[in-house]
């Protein structure tokens, strides 16, 4: 349909240099380039890690693909013993954004056609020789859905497009008018409409706003943000980090052993997510796995946030 002249204004969204994976395949969602990859490829099976999200095995199950879980080390690097048959492939986890070396172990111990690394953690680490890289955007910033996927493999164009982005962005306007508790009901129904992972083509309206991205800025911002958590938390932390390594991370990943100490934050105004103790269900859960549901603090480390807002955070945390 050729473009309206005159009438009312919509949104002004300022042009940006662009989106950073030109050469993607753009979806509705993560799942839905998932799940458009395992129909264009057909593997038998697919190791994936016990720690992860329902909605990457909901594409899994709906195509009839055998699942074998893996169980994933302190480092967060794999087991050592999975053997990939013909016909298997496997996907790791960049979680948080900050694990690229186990990415580069894992290609040089297996078929890089058979590896598929998901980036839903990692938006700024560029996608590597392999089958395919899965990025989640929304994760990284203020856009209602959309999903990229990187890969070789001859794919298919969904021939619809996803229209629904204007009825998942209502909690994106509360959020910057009111608060983030005004539009959370909105938030969890933006979520759930995304259930439905049919590949559809990336929306206008999320093309758009990811298009006036300052990505570098971003990066920038994030990066600062976590070495200056990092430093403070670091002989605290649990976890070992490599903080030469970072690349515009998600996330500030803080492991502890207080369970009280994520409803202190939250109390507080300082929300941190849980991640996926639906793993928990799993058959073969390990007490590592546990510990990561139980006590892992992902805090935030954004380009919303200045140095003030992470001191706020540590305050309430009593660090300093």
């Amino acid at each position: 349909m050729k473009d309206a002249i005159g009438g009312y204004f919509g949104l002004d969204i300022p042009e940006g240099d662009g989106h950073p994976y030109n050469d993607a395949f753009k979806y509705q969602s993560a799942r839905a380039a998932f799940y458009a990859l395992l129909l264009a490829v057909k593997p038998e099976r697919v190791w994936m890690p016990r720690y992860i999200c329902n909605s990457m095995l909901a594409p899994l199950y709906k195509a009839d693909i055998e699942i074998c879980f893996y169980e994933i080390k302190q480092d967060f690097s794999i087991a050592d013993d999975i053997v990939l048959q013909k016909n298997d492939l496997l996907l790791y986890v960049n979680y948080f954004g900050i694990y690229e070396q186990n990415q580069q172990n894992l290609l040089e111990n297996y078929n890089s056609e058979q590896i598929i690394f998901d980036h839903s953690q990692a938006f700024f680490t560029p996608p590597k020789k392999c089958l395919a890289t899965i990025y989640s955007p929304r994760k990284f910033f203020g856009v209602p859905d959309g999903g990229l996927l990187i890969t070789d493999v001859n794919m298919p164009i969904p021939e619809k497009q996803d229209e629904a982005s204007y009825d998942r962005s209502l909690h994106l306007l509360k959020r910057f008018a009111d608060s983030p508790e005004a539009g959370y009901q909105n938030f969890q129904r933006s979520e759930s409409s995304l259930e439905s992972f049919e590949p559809l083509r990336m929306s206008n309206l999320t093309e758009r706003l990811l298009g006036g991205i300052d990505y570098q800025k971003v990066k920038k911002i994030r990066n600062r943000n976590f070495l200056y958590l990092h430093d403070q938390l670091k002989d605290r932390n649990k976890i070992v980090i490599d903080s030469d390594s970072i690349d515009g991370p998600m996330v500030y990943p803080f492991l502890q052993s207080d369970s009280d100490l994520k409803t202190h934050l939250i109390t507080n105004r300082i929300f941190v997510s849980t991640y996926w103790p639906e793993c928990l269900d799993r058959p073969g859960v390990t007490k590592a796995e546990v510990k990561l549901v139980q006590t892992l603090l992902p805090l935030p480390c954004d380009h919303r946030y200045d140095i003030s807002d992470l001191t706020n955070i540590l305050k309430i945390m009593k660090v300093n």
